[in-house]
């Protein structure tokens, strides 16, 4: 079966998206489009700005949902899900992909979430590190014992786990890890504690959007990073995605159930490789490759 994969924050590079701008028709008045809803021109900072003006929160989960929507939607009748899945922002982009949201609802959502993820960000100072080289129980059990707030964040692939919380908490968390044989625990350069409880003012004005959000059934299963396994009801999908930004995000378990699901040929539709090489890391057995525009 054929998976399709969206990637989320940290793919975004200079240039993103003006290739597809520049040989497609589709791509052209989607980019036009996307320019009207966000009212201002994300286009010009995607194929023209610098690296620290795609890090402001407008603009990094908008464009590299574009990037990953806009990319699925040029490939035409090549593409053709029989899953997906998307990592925290890309999964937005991947609801787009199965037909469960319009474009222009898709488009709306990320904007609101990364507006409402700076706000909360902005309540409280938090952070979130990489824990790299140790089981993930032996991360889990570590944040449990540590005071204030720390969580597992993001399980992107056996041995690479990330934890969000509060910046002493995170800290602390780290100086312990190492001492259990962390290969490295490193505090990331993030503007707050994402997938973890210290999102809750987000999660609540997020929910308020996807309430009022019309979800249609999707074309093939899509595997939530809440839940990590296959869901086609468009009410359980938008439930999942309410809470997403306070849970956290279960790639490696979503890659694992999709494989066990029949999942053979894994396609990573957006811009950089991120999610191709956790796949390497997760099951080198299985082909994973990147969605290309001729």
């Amino acid at each position: 079966m054929k998976a399709y994969i969206f990637p989320g924050q940290g793919a975004q590079f200079s240039g993103m998206g003006l290739d597809l701008y520049e040989k497609s028709t589709i791509a052209q008045e989607l980019f036009e489009q996307a320019n009207k809803i966000l009212d201002f021109a994300i286009t010009d900072i995607m194929f023209e700005g610098t690296a620290e003006q795609l890090k402001e929160t407008k603009v990094t989960q908008p464009a590299i949902f574009l990037h990953s929507v806009i990319l699925a939607k040029v490939l035409g009748d090549a593409f053709k899900p029989e899953m997906v899945a998307g990592h925290s922002l890309g999964e937005i982009s991947a609801l787009v992909a199965n037909g469960v949201l319009t474009f222009e609802d898709g488009l709306t959502l990320v904007s609101k979430r990364a507006l409402a993820m700076q706000k909360a960000c902005e309540i409280q100072k938090s952070t979130m590190a990489a824990i790299i080289g140790l089981e993930d129980k032996i991360v889990e059990e570590v944040c449990t014992e540590i005071d204030g707030v720390v969580v597992a964040a993001n399980y992107n692939c056996p041995g690479q786990l990330v934890i969000s919380g509060e910046v002493e908490s995170v800290e602390k968390a780290c100086e312990v890890l190492k001492g259990k044989g962390a290969k490295m625990a490193v505090v990331l350069p993030v503007g707050g504690a994402f997938h973890s409880p210290m999102m809750e003012p987000a999660r609540e004005e997020l929910a308020a959007a996807i309430e009022a959000t019309t979800f249609s059934q999707p074309t093939c299963p899509v595997y939530q990073n809440v839940t990590a396994t296959a869901v086609t009801n468009q009410d359980e999908i938008k439930k999942n995605l309410m809470v997403q930004l306070t849970a956290p995000v279960k790639w490696t378990q979503t890659i694992q159930q999709m494989i066990a699901d029949g999942g053979t040929e894994f396609i990573e539709v957006g811009p950089g490789k991120v999610l191709q090489g956790l796949m390497r890391k997760i099951d080198r057995n299985v082909a994973a490759s990147g969605a290309a525009f001729e």
